[in-house]
């Protein structure tokens, strides 16, 4: 099965810092899906680890590539793209 992937933009104001990236890798987390973000510059971070999500230092308005394995992936890849675009500071 191959993975599902999805580019959004990140919504948050702040980008994934703090709360937005916290909500993100607790969503990743409860999916229990592989999940993969790559930069445009091709760095990447394991979705479900808070510590490399934030190493990412992406900002507001960023686009970023989302990488879901395991099954139902197209459907958590939807989930999380929705998540990311959203503004998460306002939760």
């Amino acid at each position: 099965m191959s993975p599902a992937t999805r580019t959004v933009t990140v919504g948050s104001r702040v980008g994934l810092h703090a709360r937005p990236a916290s909500l993100f890798v607790q969503a990743v987390v409860a999916s229990g899906h592989t999940v993969t973000i790559t930069t445009a510059n091709g760095d990447t971070a394991d979705g479900a680890s808070i510590l490399s999500v934030l190493a990412l230092g992406v900002s507001h308005g960023t686009s970023i590539e989302l990488s879901v394995e395991g099954d139902d992936a197209d459907i958590v890849a939807d989930q999380l793209t929705a998540l990311l675009a959203s503004d998460l500071d306002s939760v």
